[in-house]
C-alpha cells in the first residue's frame, strides 16, 4: 500500500477521533462529567468501553509475542480474562461499585475507597500509588503502539512516539470521560473486527483447517530452540515443564499477574461508576466476554500459529525472526497479510493502545487533581477540571520519558508486573470493602500499605527479572536477589505480596475492630 494512502486512512481515522472527541467536550459541564461522564452511559458503551480499556496494545503486540514464543498455554489467561475480568468483576465487583460510588458520591477509586473509611490518608495513598505506578505501564503500552507504527511506516521509533503521544494528549486532555468512552467504543469496534478477520485469514492463506494447523504445530515441537528447551519449554501446543522457568513466568507472572490484577485495576473500576443501573451491568455481560474471547483470544492463537508461517516462509520459527519478541506480531502482519490489512491493522493497534492509554492518563490526572490537590483551580469555579486537566498532561510527559527507558521485550512483563502491583496493594481492601461489615480503616490501610511494600521489596530483592536490572540488591549485598536458590527467584511478586496483603487486613481488622466504628 501506498504511503499516500495509508496516510489518507491515518488521516480519517484521526478526524473520527476528534469528532468523538468534540462531543465529549461539548458534552462535558462539570467535574462530574469530566471524571465519570455524567454517570449515565449507555451499557453498551460501557461494556465495549471497559473492554478496549482492558485489552491495550500490550495485549495484542507484548502477549501476542509471548504467546508465538512460549505457545498456546497463554489461553489460560484468554479464560481468566473472561472469568475473572468481566464476569466476576461485572457481577460480584461493578454492582456494588457502583452503588458503593453512588452513596458516597465518589467520581474516581481513590474517592470511593477513602470516602467510605472516611480517611484522607487513604485516598491519598491510593491515589499516590497510582499516579506514580501507572506511567510505568502507560509507558509500556506506549511503545506498543510506536513500536508498530515505526514498522509499518517505514520510520524512526522516537518520531512515531512523539507523533503517538500528541495524538492521545489532544483528545484526552480536552474530552474527559464522554470523550474517551465515545473513542473507546469505535476503537474497540475495529479491534473487534481486525482480530476475526485476522484469525480467518491465517488459515486461508495457510490452507489449513483448525484441527491440522494444531496438529502440525504439535509436530514441529523438536524445533524449539535449544535456549527455551533449557527454561522448560516442551513445543507450542504443550504448557511448559511443570515448575520449570518458563513455567513460573508464564502462569505466576503473565496469567496469574494479569488474570487477578485485573480486578483492581482503577481504570477498570470507575467504568462501573458511569451507569445509572445495576440493569446496565449485567447486559455488558455478554458484550464484554464475546470482545475478549475474539480478541484476546485471537491473537494469542495466532501468535503460536505463527511458527508455521515463519517456518514455512523463512525457515526458522517465530523467536529465531528477531530477538525483541515485541517485534514479533508486528513483522508477522507486515509479512503474512494482505498489504491492504497492514493499515486497516495499525488502526487497531493505535486503537488498542490510545484506548487504554486514555483511560490511564484520564485516571492518573483524576488522582492527581480530584484525589491528592482537589481544590486546585476551584477556588472560583467548583467545576473546574483545570487540576484533572493538569493532572493529565503531567502523567502524559512523565510516561512519555519513562518510555525511553524500557528495555526489548518488555511490553508484557511491564503490563502483568504493573497489575500484579494493583492487585496486592488494592484487591484486599478493595474485595473486603464490598463484602465484610467487619473490616475496618485501620485494616485496610494497613493492606494497602504492606501490599505496595511487599511488592516493592520483591522485585527489588527477591525477584530476579527485575531485581537484576535495578541493581539494588547486588549493591548491597553483592548478588542480584537474597535467595539465589531455585525457584524462590523465579516465583513472581504477587505470589508473597498479596498472600501478605490479606494476612494482614484480616488480623488488623479484628485486632481493631472493638476500637472503631467501621
Amino acid at each position: 500500500m501506498s504511503t499516500l494512502t495509508l496516510g489518507v486512512i491515518v488521516i480519517l481515522y484521526m478526524f473520527a477521533i476528534a469528532w468523538l472527541g468534540y462531543i465529549g467536550y461539548k458534552q462535558t459541564k462539570s467535574a462530574s462529567d469530566y471524571l465519570l461522564g455524567g454517570s449515565k452511559t449507555n451499557s453498551v458503551i460501557m461494556a465495549l468501553s471497559y473492554g478496549a480499556t482492558f485489552i491495550s496494545a500490550s495485549a495484542i503486540v507484548g502477549f501476542g509475542g509471548v504467546s508465538a514464543t512460549f505457545g498456546m498455554g497463554l489461553q489460560w489467561l484468554c479464560m481468566l480474562n473472561m472469568l475473572m475480568g468481566v464476569i466476576v468483576a461485572f457481577i460480584f465487583f461493578g454492582r456494588r461499585t457502583r452503588k458503593l460510588g453512588v452513596q458516597h458520591g465518589a467520581r474516581t477509586f481513590a474517592q470511593l475507597l477513602g470516602l467510605h473509611y472516611k480517611s484522607r490518608a487513604i485516598q491519598i495513598f491510593i491515589a499516590a500509588i497510582i499516579f506514580i505506578g501507572m506511567p510505568l505501564y502507560a509507558a509500556v503500552v506506549m511503545k506498543g503502539g510506536a513500536v508498530f507504527i515505526a514498522q509499518i511506516f517505514k520510520i524512526d521509533v522516537d518520531l512515531a512516539l512523539l507523533i503517538f503521544t500528541l495524538i492521545v494528549a489532544a483528545y484526552v486532555i480536552t474530552g474527559g470521560l464522554k470523550g474517551v468512552m465515545y473513542t473507546d467504543a469505535m476503537q474497540a469496534i475495529i479491534m473487534f473486527l481486525c482480530m476475526l478477520f485476522m484469525l480467518f485469514w491465517f488459515y486461508y492463506s495457510m490452507g489449513l483447517g483448525f484441527t491440522e494447523a494444531n496438529e502440525e504445530l504439535t509436530n514441529i515441537a523438536h524445533l524449539v530452540p535449544e535456549r527455551l528447551k533449557a527454561l522448560g519449554h516442551q513445543g507450542w501446543t504443550a504448557m511448559p515443564v511443570t515448575g520449570s522457568a518458563q513455567w513460573y513466568t508464564l502462569v505466576t507472572s503473565l496469567i496469574m499477574g494479569v488474570g487477578i490484577g485485573c480486578l483492581a485495576q482503577p481504570q477498570l473500576v470507575v467504568r462501573f461508576m458511569t451507569v445509572d443501573s445495576s440493569k446496565q451491568l449485567n447486559r455488558g455481560v455478554l458484550i464484554g466476554c464475546l470482545f475478549i474471547f475474539v480478541t484476546v483470544g485471537s491473537i494469542y492463537h495466532i501468535g503460536p500459529l505463527s511458527n508455521l508461517f515463519f517456518l514455512k516462509t523463512e525457515g526458522v520459527v517465530a523467536s529465531e525472526i528477531t530477538a525483541d519478541i515485541d517485534k514479533i506480531i508486528p513483522i508477522f502482519i507486515d509479512k503474512a497479510m494482505p498489504g491492504w490489512f497492514g493499515a486497516i491493522f495499525m488502526l487497531c493497534i493505535l486503537s488498542a493502545s490510545m484506548s487504554t492509554l486514555s483511560a490511564q492518563f484520564h485516571t492518573m490526572g483524576g488522582a492527581f487533581g480530584s484525589d491528592v490537590f482537589p481544590k486546585l483551580g476551584r477556588k472560583r469555579d467548583p467545576n473546574s477540571t483545570i487540576g484533572v486537566r493538569l493532572g493529565v498532561l503531567c502523567s502524559i510527559l512523565v510516561s512519555y520519558v519513562i518510555c525511553y527507558t524500557l528495555s526489548d521485550s518488555i511490553i508484557a512483563r511491564g503490563t502483568a508486573l504493573f497489575m500484579g502491583v494493583c492487585a496486592a496493594t488494592f484487591l484486599p481492601a478493595y474485595f473486603c470493602t464490598l463484602y465484610w461489615k467487619g473490616v475496618t480503616r485501620q485494616g485496610a490501610l494497613a493492606s494497602l500499605f504492606v501490599g505496595a511494600l511487599a511488592s516493592l521489596f520483591a522485585m527489588t530483592f527477591l525477584h530476579k527479572a527485575e531485581a537484576a536490572p535495578i541493581g539494588l540488591c547486588k549493591a548491597i549485598f553483592g548478588k542480584d536477589v537474597l535467595i539465589d536458590v531455585y525457584p524462590w527467584f523465579a516465583i513472581d511478586p504477587i505470589l508473597f505480596a498479596l498472600p501478605l496483603s490479606v494476612l494482614t487486613i484480616i488480623i488488623v481488622c479484628f485486632a481493631t475492630s472493638k476500637t472503631t466504628n467501621r
